[in-house]
């Protein structure tokens, strides 16, 4: 057995698990800094009213989050397609494109959805 055999998959795994799990260090950061701000500012005797809190807790959601994600959603499966085609091996193209069907599938839920929702 070549030990790329065993290297190349295992490396896809935990970069995949080190991105996931950054990506959750800093959510639980940046959670953890708005509590503490939230605490000072109770300590030092500032009202906060309950419209603040509530938009520091939830902030508002841009109308535009559906468009931005559904055009990265269907960018991603054009790039996953792309790289299917350019790797020219005949076994890899037709499993690449099956890849490619998620993200593109995602990404046209997300536009339909920005369409519906700008038009209710």
């Amino acid at each position: 057995m070549n030990p790329h055999e065993v290297w190349v998959p295992l490396s896809m795994f935990i970069g995949v698990s080190v991105v996931l799990s950054l990506w959750v260090w800093f959510r639980y950061k940046a959670k953890k800094e708005l509590q503490e701000t939230i605490r000072t500012a109770i300590e030092k005797g500032q009202g906060l009213s309950t419209e603040l809190i509530e938009n520091l807790v939830n902030p508002p959601v841009s109308p535009q989050r559906d468009l931005r994600r559904g055009v990265i959603g269907v960018l991603a499966a054009i790039g996953f397609a792309l790289f299917a085609l350019i790797l020219g091996e005949e076994d890899a193209v037709r499993p690449l494109l099956g890849i490619a069907m998620f993200p593109l599938s995602i990404g046209a839920g997300f536009l339909l959805m920005h369409r519906l929702g700008r038009s209710a």
